[in-house]
């Protein structure tokens, strides 16, 4: 909304001083113009913002000037801070309004605050993208125009039609009644119903997205986390099939991306682990171990070492013979 976006560019120019109409234009995600005309409506309404001229020029405040906006003490503009340092907002579509939630916390502080509480934000790194053994665990992607009708419809309490692309399948159109958004470890989910029965959708597989006008069937109030480790409960229990499988740790990760949950793990004396993992079915799991060839080996099924072990002979008789 505009309103926000004239309160975000003048938190700007307090805490930045002298910013250019292009520098301001990135911050705001808008266009140059669009920022000329917002300095006009604040000069306008009474906010003392001039142009300075020149090569280094700008726009700037008129010093001490200051917008009226409810303070908070050190330690919780610290934790909101530092809580904004984390990437899960990405997987919402909310990261352009977290930026602008944090210049009003950092201008809500007191002066003699702000350089501290900036400074010790600084120091907390919540959510990286690499972990000491330098695997890295990148946030999924979601079509922004996709989370912006997903969210809306979630919070206005409105069914929903998502463009969905479950593992192996085509894509196709689902109406589904949107109870909450979930975030785990980057990953989003939306927890809906689909003619009365629980779905849950990974987000960076929902490829486009439309808000209903009509009411969602669902309860005026929910327990999102009570329904979270239901549905965890419930998919676990669900039959799928099992694999026991030896990895090299460093391809762990992508193996735990491609499999649907892991039952048991354990270490092996020769520094590989030991998995029973799931899948959606042995075509599921014959393409993911295969990827990981040869840093995976398949101990159990037979059927599926039978189907892999066939597979890789194919392959050497194909590459055994001259092109």
């Amino acid at each position: 909304m505009r309103a926000d976006r004239l309160v975000s560019l003048v938190l700007l120019l307090r805490q930045r001083g002298r910013l250019t109409a292009a520098t301001l234009a990135d911050e705001l995600e808008v266009s140059t113009r669009t920022v000329l005309r917002d300095i006009e409506a604040l000069s306008a309404a009474g906010v003392p913002v001039y142009a300075e001229r020149g090569r280094h020029g700008g726009f700037v405040l008129s010093p001490g000037f200051r917008t009226e906006l409810t303070g908070l003490n050190h330690d919780e503009a610290l934790a909101l801070l530092a809580a904004g340092s984390g990437r899960g907002e990405q997987v919402f579509g909310l990261g352009s309004a977290l930026a602008s939630a944090m210049r009003k916390v950092v201008d809500a502080l007191p002066e003699s605050h702000r350089a501290t509480a900036n400074d010790a934000a600084q120091r907390f790194l919540v959510e990286p993208e690499t972990d000491l053994l330098s695997r890295r665990s990148p946030a999924e992607e979601v079509p922004r125009t996709a989370m912006v009708e997903v969210r809306r419809a979630v919070l206005a309490g409105h069914r929903l039609r998502i463009h969905y692309a479950a593992v192996g399948r085509e894509p196709q159109w689902r109406t589904v009644d949107p109870i909450g958004l979930v975030t785990v470890r980057d990953r989003g989910y939306l927890l809906a119903t689909r003619s009365g029965e629980d779905r849950t959708y990974r987000l960076s597989r929902v490829l486009a997205a439309e808000e209903l006008p009509e009411p969602a069937r669902r309860p005026n109030r929910v327990d999102l986390d009570r329904v979270w480790r239901e549905r965890c409960a419930q998919f676990l229990a669900d039959e799928q099939f099992a694999v026991l499988v030896r990895v090299n740790p460093a391809r762990r990760e992508e193996l735990l991306a491609a499999a649907l949950a892991v039952r048991a793990e354990e270490p092996e004396a020769d520094g590989r682990l030991r998995l029973e993992v799931t899948f959606q079915d042995a075509r599921h799991a014959e393409w993911a171990l295969w990827q990981l060839d040869p840093d995976a080996e398949a101990l159990a099924p037979r059927s599926l070492r039978t189907s892999l072990h066939e597979r890789a002979m194919a392959a050497a008789t194909r590459y055994t013979t001259s092109p």
